[in-house]
């Protein structure tokens, strides 16, 4: 039995280095999602800020970029009307690749205007 453990020893370490490359494909993976969700959650935070700007007669892409993280003020695109102001911003790559293949998410807000 102790023969047979010690020809054992190499094996765990041959599967975790198997394993290795998997493993970083799914860490990058779940990177990726958790920057889709901050994408999609700064949209909405910066629809919001361009909606409260819009309704008291300032700049809402100003407002909007104000709020935004550097990385996000690249793509933003910001429109507005009577129905609120939408915000679109492109998700970053994790590993910095600039690829327009990933995507945009946007979020929309209304506030009334003030007088």
């Amino acid at each position: 039995m102790l023969h047979r453990a010690r020809d054992d020893v190499g094996q765990a370490s041959a599967e975790l280095l198997g394993l290795l490359p998997l493993l970083a494909v799914v860490a990058l993976a779940a990177w990726q999602a958790v920057l889709v969700g901050q994408s999609w959650w700064m949209a909405g935070t910066a629809a919001r800020a361009a909606s409260r700007a819009q309704a008291v007669g300032a700049d809402p892409a100003a407002a909007a970029r104000r709020v935004l993280p550097a990385g996000l003020e690249r793509g933003l695109k910001v429109t507005g009307d009577a129905d609120g102001v939408r915000v679109r911003v492109r998700v970053p790559a994790v590993l910095g690749v600039r690829h327009d293949g990933l995507g945009a998410v946007a979020g929309r807000a209304r506030m009334e205007p003030q007088s």
